[in-house]
């Protein structure tokens, strides 16, 4: 009877570890998507850049827009000098860990002064113990009712 309650013990100690260290990534990976947002606002370029993982994409809403880090750069350096970065509030967000706990991948609403609702999407991955964004994919919901319209105007038909 002893050993059933020392393993009980201790399987719910480690359960608790466990989902504090989750909880604990959680919070860090949130934390590292809101420095990206509020860095992004102030035109902060190196606090911006530095929340991605040094092979980091960036997917913008284009079809042509798949940057790399050092591409991305190149295209924000000009704005964010002008003190011109973009600013993305987000509204609602979901995170997942990995089995592993390297790895999250969140999904996000953000809203946006000119364009409205957008959704974020992506990966970050943990590099020591700092979470670092490795895609971020940035994207506008199109309603359903009016998505043949879009795609319509797309493709160039009338």
């Amino acid at each position: 009877m002893n050993r059933f309650r020392c393993s009980t013990l201790v399987l719910g100690l480690m359960l608790t570890l466990s989902a504090r260290g989750e909880v604990a990534a959680t919070t860090a990976v949130a934390a590292t998507l809101d420095r990206f947002h509020a860095a992004a606002a102030a035109a902060e370029f190196e606090t911006y850049f530095d929340q991605f993982a040094p092979e980091g994409v960036f997917i913008g809403t284009d079809a042509t827009e798949r940057w790399t880090v050092a591409e991305f750069k190149a295209y924000a350096k000009p704005h964010f000098d002008r003190g011109k970065g973009w600013t993305y509030q987000p509204t609602d967000r979901h995170i997942v860990m990995s089995a592993d706990g390297r790895h999250a991948s969140f999904d996000e609403l953000l809203t946006h002064a000119s364009l409205g609702v957008c959704r974020g999407t992506g990966v970050l991955r943990r590099i020591g113990d700092v979470w670092k964004i490795e895609q971020y994919v940035l994207t506008i919901p199109i309603p359903n009712d009016i998505v043949g319209d879009v795609v319509k105007r797309i493709r160039g038909d009338s």
